[in-house]
Order: C-alpha cells, then structure tokens, then sequence
C-alpha cells in the first residue's frame, strides 16, 4: 500500500441518546487503521448532529461535532449512531436529510436503534437489517416491512446495518477487509486485542443452551421451535414431534439441562416478549397480548403481575425504552 491512497471518508450522524460504545468502536477501529503506515491515510471521518455543536449520548457523554445536517458527496459513508429514545431523536429534518443523502447515492448504515431513524426515512423497505437483540420485538411489530435477522450486522446493497456495541468494530473489520485486504484487517484487530472478529453469520447473543453448557441438538431445535412461534404458540406435543421425540423424552431434556418443563419455558419466553413490547412500544395492551399468544386479557395480566410485579398496564404507562407503534 502506497502514499497515494484516496481516504474513504465516514459521516457519523449521531442521535441524541445514542451509544457511545457503539460509535467509539467505530471510530477507534477506522483510526486504528490510520496507524499502520505513517504516511498513509486510509480513513477520514466527520462527527455530525442536527444540533451543529454537541451530541448527548445516553449515560451524558458529550461529543463535540464538526458540522449540522451538511450535504453529502455520493462516495462518502454515512453511519447514523442511535440509542435510548430514538423517536424522540429521529426528527423531520434529520428525515427529511436521509432522504435526500440516499437520493444522491450515499452508502448508508445504522448502529443500534438508529435502524428505527432509516426505517421512518422509508429507507429499509424490504430490506434484510439488524439492530440491538433488546430492539428486535419491538422493531419486528412496528416495521413488517422490513426482514430483521439476529446477526451482528447485516449488508442489503448500499444499506448496512449493526447492533451497536463491539459489533462497531466487527462490522468496521469487515469492511476494512473489503477495502484494503486481509493483511490490514489482521492487523488492525490485533492492536485492539481482537482476536476473532465475527461475520454476518455470527448471532448477537450466546443461546441459552451455549449458556448452560448444554450441546444436545434435540433440544436446541425445541428451543429454537418455540422462539420462532411466540405469536401463535404449539403444543408440547407438536414440538416433541417436529424434533423426533416423544412427549415424555422432551420434558426430560427440559427437566435435567434446564430444570424446568417445556411449557414454563415456552410461557416465559411469551412473558419476556410482553414486557419488551410494553416498555419498548406504545402498542395497545391487548395488541401486545395476541402477539405474544395470549387470547385472554386477563390471564395476560394476571401472569405478567406473578412474573414482574406489575401489571400489563403498569409497564406499558412507565417510561419508553425506544419507539412508538406508529
């Protein structure tokens, strides 16, 4: 690699609220990057916020930024870095602003909830994208346009998106890698102690089983049958069939690597579901029941109160988390 390289150059919108995490991990690992030849120049970057002169993270960091909502020229990279509150955050202008930087060809990507700002800016329709794991249920209620994968980060054409977190640099190797080659990549991940930096196809968090030391194939696939199934729950019976089991078998899979039978699992796993949309969403309580396969209102609430000591209408009337239903 020689002098003459032409920097990439990266513009980070970042969000009232947004993780500092996310957006140091970013900036750290193209940075990084920087060092490897001293008179090389791989990367640039702009710092923006609507504001022009500081973003607030979530826990109070303060970033100082170079510029507003400036206009972009069609090679450069924009990363939008959301957080907590991010309908609060995603305004009409900062919309309006996508729009036009995707009308003139900008590559885009989204770290965290930022995800949220690209889908109300009609920018996601139909696209394959990824967000933080605490986001998904919401996300996946309030934007069937989109497909939502669990993964680190995700590429759909000239949209990029990421969980946030140390999955930044994750989705920064990669395209170090893309841009530059191997030899760079290895490097830059090796000054950050990095030492096995994940793919698209690596999931966002450790699987109950990987948890629990468990490696019994049947009882993944169980597991897995009942997370893809919360809206309209099946039986015990059809999921001990789907996996080539007996009843009787699977709940004693359940019973010693998990000490609990498949159907409190699979209520747990509803309830959990529940409360992710009441805190994350403004959905109506009942919508937030049927989609988490209670037809009964007040069975919903009486075991969401016995689970979390409050009841559905209480946790939906506390503070959001995220975004509303609309």
């Amino acid at each position: 690699m020689t002098a003459d390289v032409i920097p990439k150059n990266y513009v980070f919108l970042l969000l009232d609220g947004f993780s500092p995490l996310g957006f140091h991990c970013a900036v750290e690992t193209l940075a990084h990057a920087n060092r490897h030849h001293s008179d090389v120049t791989y990367y640039t970057w702009n710092i923006l916020h609507e504001r022009e002169t500081h973003a607030v993270g979530w826990n109070g960091f303060r970033v100082p930024c170079d510029a507003g909502l400036i206009p972009l020229k069609r090679d450069d990279v924009l990363v939008v870095v959301g957080g907590e509150n991010i309908d609060e955050a995603t305004t009409p202008p900062v919309i309006n602003w996508l729009r036009r930087a995707a009308r003139s060809g900008v590559t885009i990507g989204a770290i965290s909830s930022a995800v949220y700002t690209l889908g109300k800016a009609g920018l996601l329709n139909e696209r394959q994208v990824t967000t933080h794991w605490e986001y998904h249920a919401s996300l996946s209620e309030i934007m069937a346009q989109v497909k939502l994968v669990d993964n680190v980060f995700t590429e759909d054409g000239k949209i990029f998106t990421c969980a946030g977190g140390a999955a930044s640099m994750d989705l920064m190797l990669h395209r170090i890698l893309r841009d530059y080659g191997e030899d760079l990549a290895g490097w830059v991940a090796d000054q950050m102690i990095y030492t096995m930096p994940r793919s698209t196809q690596h999931a966002q968090r450790i699987s109950v089983l990987n948890k629990t030391g468990v490696k019994h194939l049947k009882l993944a696939q169980a597991v897995e049958l009942m997370e893809a199934n919360l809206e309209e729950p099946i039986t015990p019976q059809d999921i001990a069939a789907c996996v080539e089991l007996s009843t009787r078998q699977l709940e004693r899979l359940f019973s010693k690597y998990l000490g609990t039978s498949p159907k409190k699992h699979y209520f747990q796993l509803r309830l959990e579901k529940a409360r992710q949309l009441l805190m994350q969403t403004d959905l109506p309580v009942i919508d937030v029941a049927i989609a988490c396969g209670f037809q009964s209102p007040s069975h919903f609430s009486k075991s969401y109160r016995a689970a979390f000591g409050l009841t559905p209408r209480e946790e939906s009337a506390g503070t959001k988390l995220v975004w509303p239903s609309t």
